[in-house]
């Protein structure tokens, strides 16, 4: 058995989310029928370092996957490639030791959320909130500083994970404006590992800071208070990315 270690970009707006669903078009699902073709029909499970929502973009997923078969990595990545949709590319592949696994090894994600605050921008709708107001960014940045550090993210998370344990670490957390375009604002985490809607519903939150319903410092608040109805709106899919994933002590 060979075990390969496959990083893959993906565009999420035709995907119903990453994991398999039944019925509906997943990333998981895609790259588990290409996999399976080309590992002599077997059936073989892609594992990711995590899963994206609906709509939710990629450019550095990270998955693993075991083979029957020994392929040289660069063939492995043209067979996939050749057998997905434009959608969906692998960046890269590489053979691994058995004892890494994508999604327990350690590492760290980092993901970036884009506002456009200018025009309505039709092309860039599936990539880039089109918020279209102006936001009081000097706040956001004040209200994103609480959310460094270790904490429990429960107040940020989906009412369906209520049991599970919220705590996780965010190393940076910061908003800037593009380059290219000042009107874009970019908002960036990263972390050792994100709850399921946390991004979206601080973006959420942090959005109303900018819109001053709220002041910097409330944020504090709500986080201690575990309470998901205090954090408010979810921000929309689109505008989110997984940036990369990195593994801290690769085997």
């Amino acid at each position: 058995m060979t075990r390969y270690k496959i990083t893959l970009s993906y565009d999420g707006s035709n995907f119903a989310g990453f994991q398999v669903q039944p019925n509906l078009r997943t990333v998981q699902g895609e790259i588990e029928r290409a996999l399976s073709y080309i590992n002599q029909q077997r059936k073989t499970t892609f594992v990711a370092a995590g899963r994206t929502d609906r709509k939710v973009h990629a450019k550095g997923q990270v998955g693993h996957c075991d083979f029957h078969i020994e392929i040289p990595p660069y063939k492995l990545k043209r067979a996939i490639n050749s057998n997905t949709d434009d959608d969906l590319y692998v960046v890269h592949v590489e053979k691994v030791d058995e004892r890494f696994h994508a999604r327990f090894s350690k590492h760290k994600k980092t993901y970036i959320y884009r506002i456009n605050l200018g025009e309505y921008q039709p092309m860039e709708r599936n990539y880039i909130y089109q918020y279209n107001h102006n936001l009081d960014v000097e706040s956001m940045q004040k209200a994103i500083s609480f959310l460094l550090g270790t904490h429990d993210f429960r107040a940020f998370v989906s009412e369906n994970e209520e049991k599970e344990n919220c705590i996780r670490t965010i190393y940076q957390a910061s908003i800037t404006r593009s380059l290219e375009n000042p009107n874009i604002l970019q908002i960036l985490f990263e972390g050792n590992g994100f709850l399921k809607y946390q991004i979206r519903n601080m973006v959420g939150y942090l959005i109303k800071v900018g819109e001053k319903k709220v002041s910097p410092d409330e944020i504090q608040q709500v986080l201690t208070s575990k309470d998901r109805t205090k954090a408010g709106k979810r921000a929309p899919a689109q505008g989110l990315c997984l940036e990369k994933i990195e593994y801290v002590e690769e085997i």
